[in-house]
C-alpha cells in the first residue's frame, strides 16, 4: 500500500511540473478572505500552499482585508458598526481601529502563520513606503474614510520579493495629510496585481465561482471573456456583490494581468489546484 501511495504522489508531482515551469519566477497575487481566513483548518492549508509555491519559484503576494475582525474589535470597544448599502461606513474613530486591526493583529498573524510553515514573510500595509496612494472615495454614497486608489508604488513589494520574502499586504493606507483610509481588498489586490504585471490574480471567496443560476452550484461558468461581462450583468447572471468583485477581475485583465480567477476558498488547497493543475476550482477571466 505504501508503494502505491508513493507512486500516486510521484505522479501528482510529475503532472504539476509543466505548471511549475510556466509559473516559475512569475508573480501571483492572492486576495485572501472568507472562510479560508476564519477557519483554522482552511487557513493552515492556504499558508502551507503559499509557502510551497514560493519554494518552487513562484512569487506569491498575499493581499488581505479583515471585515469580521474589524467588527469584532469595534464591538469590544463599544463602537457601533455602521453599513451603507452593505458597505462599511468608516468614520475617523473606525478608521483608526481598521488600521490597528488590519496592519496589526491580522497582518502579523498571517506573517507568523507563514513563518510557522517554513516561509519567510514580511508584513506591509498601503502606507509603507507610500505603496498605495489614496484619496477619499467620491463615487456613490458617502462611506466616510473609505479610500479610492490613485496609484501603486511596487518598490516595497518587489524589494521584499527580491530578498526572498512573501509580502503580506494589509489594505489600509494614508493620504498626503496622514488621514487613514480603509480600502476594499479586492480592489487593492487588482491594482497591485496590475502594477506588478502579475501572471495571475486569485480572489478567494465562499462560493464555487460565477454561477449561471446562483442557487445551483452545478451551473458553474468555468471561463468568461472580460468582453462578455457587461452582457452577463445585463442578463442578471452577474449581480449583487459579485458585480464589484468581477469588475475588479476585469480591471486587472485590462491593466495587463494575464488572467484572474475567482476560486472557492472553502476547498482545502484550492490555490494549488488552481495553479498546478488544469482542473481549476472556480471561474477564470481573461
Amino acid at each position: 500500500m505504501e508503494k502505491v501511495d508513493n507512486l500516486i504522489k510521484a505522479q501528482v508531482l510529475n503532472q504539476a511540473l509543466p505548471y511549475i515551469q510556466k509559473y516559475h519566477d512569475k508573480v501571483v497575487v492572492v486576495k485572501y478572505g472568507g472562510n479560508a481566513m476564519t477557519s483554522p483548518e482552511l487557513k493552515d492549508a492556504v499558508m502551507s500552499d503559499i509557502v510551497l509555491l514560493g519554494l518552487v519559484g513562484i512569487k506569491v503576494v498575499l493581499v488581505h482585508g479583515g471585515g469580521p475582525e474589524i467588527s469584532e474589535m469595534l464591538g469590544k470597544l463599544g463602537i457601533e458598526s455602521r453599513f451603507v448599502g452593505g458597505l462599511r461606513y468608516t468614520d475617523a474613530e473606525t478608521a483608526e481601529v481598521v488600521r490597528m486591526v488590519l496592519a496589526g493583529k491580522v497582518n502579523k498573524s498571517l506573517v507568523s502563520s507563514l513563518q510557522h510553515h517554513g516561509g519567510k514573510s514580511l508584513g506591509l500595509c498601503g502606507s509603507d513606503g507610500e505603496m498605495i496612494k489614496v484619496k477619499k472615495l467620491e463615487a456613490g454614497e458617502d462611506l466616510g474614510f473609505v479610500g479610492e486608489i490613485t496609484g501603486v508604488d511596487i518598490k516595497p513589494i518587489t524589494d521584499a520579493l527580491k530578498c526572498g520574502f512573501i509580502p503580506v499586504i494589509a489594505t489600509v493606507a494614508t493620504d498626503s495629510e496622514g488621514q487613514v483610509y480603509n480600502i476594499n481588498a479586492d480592489t487593492a489586490a487588482a491594482r497591485i496585481a496590475a502594477a506588478l504585471g502579475a501572471e495571475n490574480l486569485i480572489l478567494m471567496t465562499d462560493i464555487k465561482g460565477l454561477l449561471r443560476d446562483k442557487n445551483d452550484e452545478s451551473t458553474l461558468i468555468p471561463h468568461v471573456n472580460v468582453s462578455d461581462v457587461p452582457f452577463l450583468i445585463k442578463q442578471g447572471i452577474i449581480s449583487g456583490g459579485m458585480i464589484p468583485k468581477i469588475e475588479c477581475c476585469v480591471e486587472a485583465v485590462r491593466r495587463g494581468v494575464s488572467k484572474t480567477c475567482i476560486i472557492d476558498g472553502r476547498i482545502p488547497h484550492s490555490i494549488l489546484i488552481e495553479i498546478l493543475s488544469n482542473e481549476g476550482v472556480g471561474t477564470l477571466f481573461n
